[in-house]
Parts: structure tokens; C-alpha cells; sequence
């Protein structure tokens, strides 16, 4: 790590810590050519593939974009949104891969959305997984309806 002062190309950490939610490290740093102190962040990188074979940084604020959309009109505020985007990531994260493709963030999308709110797991499914007729969504349906009596809940909620 080149000192950001005098540009020697070494420094000595003298701290690290945990940032944000464990995804990234603070160090506190130092040269040993002009003694002054700087801090570096490092972060683990994952890329999304997208279909057209572009890879670019992953993004939970895409995700919150996205999903917003399927979300417009229901009870779901932007805390939910959040907590949605961080679940997918650490799903993702935890699958110990550096690069993945969009499609397998869309699938990862697709559970806690459910758990979410039904209603709009089915406008997000219906775009993500291409309905293209009225028994794309009657499965869809049913499935809900069959995870909500076997969980004994009411799936019209």
C-alpha cells in the first residue's frame, strides 16, 4: 500500500477492525517513511454476471430497486426492503463464490420476497421467471396456497 503523503510503497498496520456489518475491515496504517497515518478499507469483491456476459460490482441498492417495483402498493416499507437485500446478499456471500450470474441473484430474490409479501413475490416471480400464461400464475398460486395450509396459516394474508 503506497503512503498517500509521500508515496513510499510500503506502510505498517497498525490497526484493524470490523466496518460496516463484517463485510469490509477498517485498518489504521502508517508509514515508515514520513511516520503520518492514513486508514484503508478492504472489502471482498463479487461480481454479478449479467446475461449479456457483463460482470459488474453486485449491489444491494440494485436489488432494493427491483424488488421496490414488484413491492409498489403493498404494506412493505423500506426497512423490509433493506433487511430483504441484506438476507440475499449473505445468501449469496455465503455460497463462497467471487463472481455469480444475475439469474442465480434473481432465484435468490425469490424466498424471503415470498416470506415478504405473496403478492408481490408473484409480480416479481411472473416478470423474473417469464409467465407467460394464466397457469404460470394458477401454479404460482397453488404453491403459496399449499405452503400456507401446510404452515397453518391463512394464504390469503
Amino acid at each position: 500500500m503506497h503512503c498517500p503523503f509521500c508515496r513510499h510503497p510500503d506502510s505498517r498496520v497498525v490497526d484493524s477492525r470490523t466496518a460496516e456489518d463484517g463485510s469490509s475491515i477498517r485498518r489504521r496504517r502508517q508509514c515508515p517513511q514520513c511516520n503520518r497515518r492514513f486508514t484503508t478499507m478492504e472489502a471482498t469483491s463479487l461480481a454479478v454476471i449479467k446475461r449479456s456476459g457483463v460482470s459488474e460490482e453486485f449491489s444491494r441498492q440494485k436489488i432494493v430497486t427491483g424488488v421496490r417495483k414488484a413491492c409498489q402498493g403493498r404494506p412493505v416499507n423500506d426497512d423490509d426492503l433493506a433487511k430483504l437485500a441484506q438476507r440475499v446478499e449473505e445468501k449469496i456471500r455465503g455460497l463462497g463464490v467471487a463472481e455469480i450470474d444475475a439469474d442465480e441473484v434473481g432465484l435468490a430474490i425469490l424466498e424471503p420476497l415470498r416470506e415478504l409479501d405473496q403478492i408481490a413475490y408473484l409480480r416479481f416471480a411472473s416478470v423474473y421467471q417469464g409467465f407467460d400464461t394464466l397457469e404460470d400464475f394458477e401454479a404460482a398460486i397453488a404453491s403459496l396456497r399449499r405452503d400456507a395450509e401446510a404452515a397453518g396459516s391463512d394464504p390469503a394474508s
